[in-house]
């Protein structure tokens, strides 16, 4: 609930610190005292769009902090815990108005976006008036209310998160069927192309390989012509092989007729004999390790240019045609086994839908049950409010075709103000008083189940005799017994049913130059002069405080 509501240069109000507490409080003053600004300044820290208006005239921005307390369990944990926001005990909301426009929020003294300070404002404070529908214009809002009223937020969840399974598994069998029709079309290529790489069987590393090798042997292939230069010069017809071993024998056959000639040179010339023949047995090696199938280069060449052609068919790096290969094939299969696996998915989607169709069946049943208890409770609040010829009634259309995330129901609260004429919906139909109070009667039914646990009512009690006026205050009094409840009013009768009572006035400040808002509390003395002053007018009379003082005594007893 709100405890402390502190306003700094909004409007009117210079310097304003309000203390609240649990139940009803009654805001009362005379016109143009200042009771809107105050909301105004409420809204404003409520995450409301900001105004530059809003700034007291000299000042350079205006502030407004409203302190909550909320319990453990509150939905502003949750809205805090998602935005990495620290809160131990209070909750601060502060909102800092710039004369320039601008506007800065705050959270615990974190700032924070416009819209989380507007999140935690919904779920912390309702602000009703005549004319104020932002609560009820929303079909989905009546939704929530008919769930919270009958308990069935759990069943609520569970079918979201059936939706939610149901959307997962047909997104599925979408996505499935999609490759599967895919693979159908191209089957006739995927045929082929698997045919083709398969019989070409290409490996990883394959093309760099034979590139190597091909390299390789063309370089080889121009030294063996060189190799084999020089055996024939050693070896072949112009060898000097014979010629130097006659040469040899001759001289041998001289050697006795002067040996100390000829034994020299015959050394010599059977040393280069001897490393001739070693040159042809290097050579000859050489020529062995050298010589190659003259097809296999011609082979390699082949086999390079069918992996290459088919790289460039294929749109694809020679490397990754192995892996193509077996994604094209994997596709084939898919064809075959991918409608066996169709179908399952298809049945689990079924089961799916058929889960999700039999819980919203049965919640929408569930819906239809508190609607009428829902109907019979508010109505039977409507008569002490003088709307005893008004009819509410909580219209649910379900239609499976129209299914959701929160089930197959269409839910709206409609109301018939006269009898002989058309029920409608509650916003359409209802006048901005009529509105008051139906909303007034809606909340005195749900509070203590879908409502924020502050609330406010801006002057719903406008235009109203003393009896209705009356009533207005004993179900404000109720909602209070639930809830905190503020009630800006003009109505003596729902002001003597406070349990704390504010007076909203203007001080004149700087000799009359300027005026400021004030706000008291006011002790229980001056709380009867005030009812008097609501019941008299300007003069108050002792007939007033009497009958103010029988409103009071009343509204206590």
């Amino acid at each position: 609930m709100l405890t402390r509501l502190s306003i700094r240069d909004i409007v009117l109000i210079d310097r304003l610190d309000i203390d609240f507490s649990a139940g009803l409080a009654a805001l009362t003053g005379e016109t143009g005292a200042g009771k809107s600004i105050l909301l105004d300044a409420f809204a404003l820290a409520l995450g409301t769009r900001g105004d530059a208006s809003l700034v007291r005239n000299g000042a350079d921005q205006g502030q407004v902090t409203a302190v909550f307390d909320i319990a453990d369990d509150h939905p502003a944990r949750a809205l805090l815990a998602a935005n990495d926001i620290v809160a131990e005990d209070e909750l601060i909301l502060r909102r800092v108005q710039l004369a320039d426009g601008r506007t800065r929020a705050f959270v615990n003294d974190q700032p924070v976006g416009v819209q989380v300070l507007k999140s935690l404002g919904g779920v912390l404070v309702e602000i009703h008036g005549q004319h104020d529908d932002r609560a009820l214009v929303d079909a989905a809002t009546h939704r929530r209310l008919l769930d919270a009223y009958g308990g069935l937020e759990a069943d609520a969840a569970a079918i979201e998160g059936l939706w939610g399974e149901r959307r997962r598994a047909e997104e599925a069998v979408a996505s499935h069927r999609a490759e599967v029709e895919r693979a159908a079309r191209e089957a006739d290529w995927l045929c082929h192309a698997v045919e083709e790489l398969t019989r070409l069987g290409p490996e990883p590393g394959e093309e760099t390989a034979l590139a190597t090798r091909r390299t390789a042997m063309m370089q080889i292939e121009k030294v063996a012509e060189d190799l084999r230069d020089a055996q024939g010069a050693i070896a072949g017809q112009s060898s000097p092989v014979p010629a130097l071993a006659a040469a040899v024998r001759r001289l041998e056959r001289r050697q006795a007729q002067a040996p100390a000639l000829i034994e020299p040179a015959v050394k010599a010339i059977d040393a280069a004999l001897e490393a001739l023949d070693e040159a042809r047995g290097h050579l000859d090696r050489a020529l062995a390790t050298a010589d190659h199938d003259p097809q296999e280069l011609e082979r390699i060449e082949e086999r390079l240019f069918a992996l290459r052609a088919a790289g460039r068919k294929y749109n694809a790096q020679v490397d990754d045609l192995a892996k193509l290969a077996e994604r094209y094939a994997g596709d084939l299969a898919l064809i075959d086994a991918g409608a066996e696996r169709l179908a399952v998915l298809e049945r689990d989607a079924a089961a799916a839908a058929s889960r999700y169709a039999a819980a919203a069946a049965a919640l929408s049943k569930r819906r239809h049950a508190v609607g009428e208890r829902l109907d019979k409770a508010i109505n039977g609040e409507l008569k002490p409010l003088k709307l005893d010829r008004a009819k509410f009634s909580t219209e649910i259309s379900s239609d499976a075709a129209a299914a959701g995330p929160n089930g197959i129901d269409r839910i709206e609260f409609w109301v018939r103000t006269n009898p002989g004429t058309q029920p409608g919906p509650m916003m359409k139909v209802a006048s901005g008083g009529e509105l008051a109070r139906f909303l007034l009667a809606l909340k005195v039914v749900i509070a203590d189940r879908g409502s924020a646990p502050t609330l406010v009512f801006d002057e719903i009690d406008t235009g109203v005799g003393g009896a209705v006026a009356d009533a207005i205050g004993v179900r404000l009094a109720r909602l209070g017994r639930k809830v905190q409840v503020l009630s800006v009013t003009h109505a003596p009768q729902v002001a003597a049913r406070a349990d704390h009572h504010y007076l909203i006035s203007k001080d004149a400040l700087d000799k009359g130059r300027r005026v400021a808002t004030r706000v008291a509390e006011l002790p229980a003395e001056r709380r009867r002069e005030e009812i008097a002053r609501m019941l008299a007018g300007a003069e108050i009379t002792d007939e007033a405080r009497a009958a103010a003082e029988r409103l009071i005594r009343a509204a206590a007893g």
